[in-house]
């Protein structure tokens, strides 16, 4: 299985600007798993709610989330990341993730499939 990974509108560069080098390495590494598998190991993949993912990153002391969904079962979609610095991933955070998801489907539904 190949899955195309999409990064809608800005919010996931704005993410990446954030790590250091090792960090994007180790997300690239999540990625191409994310990418080739049909099954993810727990501890990288968790579901929200609403078809909303979080993909876990974790690297030294710092643990970061990246929230994103399976589009047609073949279309990664990843929207905003974050820092993560309490046991609970915060609401707001997940408020803002499915505000986006549905800013990507009117979207996708105004430009007949084509992605920004």
């Amino acid at each position: 299985m190949k899955r195309t990974i999409i990064a809608f509108k800005h919010y996931y560069q704005e993410f990446l600007d954030i790590l250091n080098e090792k960090e994007k390495l180790k997300l690239k590494y999540i990625l191409s798993l994310l990418e080739t598998s049909d099954r993810m190991p727990l501890k990288f993949l968790r579901y929200i709610r609403n078809g909303l993912y979080e993909l876990r990153l974790e690297y030294e002391s710092n643990i970061y989330r990246i929230f994103f969904i399976f589009d047609e079962d073949k279309i990664v979609v990843l929207f905003n990341g974050f820092h993560k610095k309490t046991m609970k991933t915060p609401q707001k955070e997940i408020d803002k993730a499915l505000k986006i998801k549905n800013e990507y489907y009117a979207y996708k539904q105004s430009h007949h499939n084509k992605y920004k």
